[in-house]
Order: C-alpha cells, then sequence, then structure tokens
C-alpha cells in the first residue's frame, strides 16, 4: 500500500530550489466533497485532467480523465474553491520529492514524498532540510486549502544545518555536466586543463553558496515574496 508524507518548508529554501530546477504551474479547482467521492479539475501546462476519488474501505482511488485545457479552464470557472502553485521535483536519494510553491489563495511551501510502500514511508528520515512534518494535519491538504484558506502558518526556520544539508542536495546533480569549450574552439598556443571531478564539484557548490547567500540576504527584507 503506497504512503505520502508532507513536510513544511522555509520559504527561502524553497526559491533557491526553484530557480535551480524550474517548475510547473499547476492550478487545480475543488467542487463540493460527496459523502463517498470528491471532483476536482487539474491543469498543469497544457494537459487537463478531471480527477474523481472514491473512497473504499482500504486507500483511496484516484480516476483521471484527460480533457482539453478549453475544458479544464471552464470547469475552474465553476469551481467552488482554487489553488495555484508551482510544482518543483527533487531527486532525494532514491525517493523523488514534490516541492508546492502555492500562489493562490496565498504564499505556502510544502514538500511531499509519495512512497510505493508503507513500511518505506515508515523508514524514511527526512534531511536537516524539511521543515516540521505535517502529514496528519488535513488543513494543508490542497483541497482543504481551496475551499477554507491557508492553514495558520508556523515560522520555518532556516538553520546552518539545514543550508548545508540542501547544498548537498542540490550537489548531487546527475545528468548535469558542466559544458566546456571543445578543444577546437580553443587558440593553438592557450591550453587550460580540465578541473578534476573534485574540484569541478566544489567550484559548483562554491556558485551555489554564493546564490544562497544573496537569496538568503534578500529574504531577510521587510517585503514579502
Amino acid at each position: 500500500m503506497s504512503a505520502t508524507r508532507v513536510f513544511l518548508l522555509a520559504s527561502a529554501l524553497a526559491r533557491l530550489i526553484e530557480r535551480e530546477r524550474g517548475g510547473q504551474l499547476v492550478r487545480q479547482g475543488y467542487f463540493p466533497e460527496g459523502p463517498s467521492r470528491s471532483t476536482h479539475v487539474l491543469l498543469e501546462g497544457d494537459a487537463g485532467h478531471l480527477v474523481l476519488v472514491s473512497q473504499p474501505s482500504t486507500e483511496p482511488l484516484k480516476d483521471l480523465a484527460a480533457i482539453s485545457r478549453l475544458q479544464a479552464e471552464a470547469l475552474l470557472e465553476l469551481a467552488t474553491g482554487q489553488v495555484e502553485l508551482q510544482n518543483v521535483s527533487v531527486d532525494i536519494g532514491s525517493h523523488t520529492a514534490a516541492i508546492h510553491r502555492f500562489i493562490s489563495p496565498g504564499p505556502l511551501d510544502l514538500i511531499t514524498i509519495v512512497f510505493k510502500q508503507d513500511k518505506a514511508a515508515r523508514k524514511f528520515q527526512p534531511p536537516a532540510w524539511f521543515g516540521p512534518e505535517v502529514t496528519t494535519d488535513p488543513s494543508y491538504k490542497s483541497r482543504v486549502i481551496a475551499l477554507a484558506g491557508l492553514p495558520s502558518l508556523p515560522e520555518v526556520e532556516v538553520t546552518d544545518a539545514a543550508l548545508n544539508s540542501l547544498l548537498d542536495t542540490l550537489d548531487n546533480r546527475a545528468g548535469e555536466p558542466q559544458p566546456r569549450p571543445s578543444p577546437a574552439a580553443r587558440a593553438p598556443e592557450t591550453f587550460e586543463p580540465a578541473l578534476d571531478p573534485e574540484a569541478e564539484q566544489e567550484f559548483d557548490r562554491l556558485n551555489i553558496e554564493d546564490s544562497v547567500i544573496r537569496e538568503l540576504a534578500r529574504s531577510l527584507q521587510p517585503q514579502g515574496r
């Protein structure tokens, strides 16, 4: 049986992750919930879906029906409540975390990890850059946020341990080699030795740390994001 765990995330760290990895704008519109099922519409990029969630005795069952962008936008206008967010994916070891940066009805940053088995979910140890866990708090569910608004948000502190932990996660970027000029593009009389892997990784880390310092400086300014 699959299981999901949800954590808060400091806004400054969420901005850094989004800038490093990009993201996908998502809109969700929710309709009133029935006794045994609920319905919402999902628009992600140009892909629209109508989602029916049934509540059997075990775990919820989702039935997705593909619809056009125009149909999704029409249903969003009819929905009782909506959320708009930016989704960003980050690999954490053998797991993939989804960063949810809520834009509407207000700012909120969450981390969600879906596990194939409940045992794996229980064994998972969140890294230091994760905030407090809110898995069992229904007020952080997208449906509740869309229909009732944002919950009371505790402040998530950015500690040195959290920052260093996130930098370690972003350093482990698979499949992103640094571009180098080809030998033919170099002047004949010039030779620049390539950095060894450890030096190159340190160079990347310094660039990320410089970005983090600027982001944290901006986050300490009075204005909101």
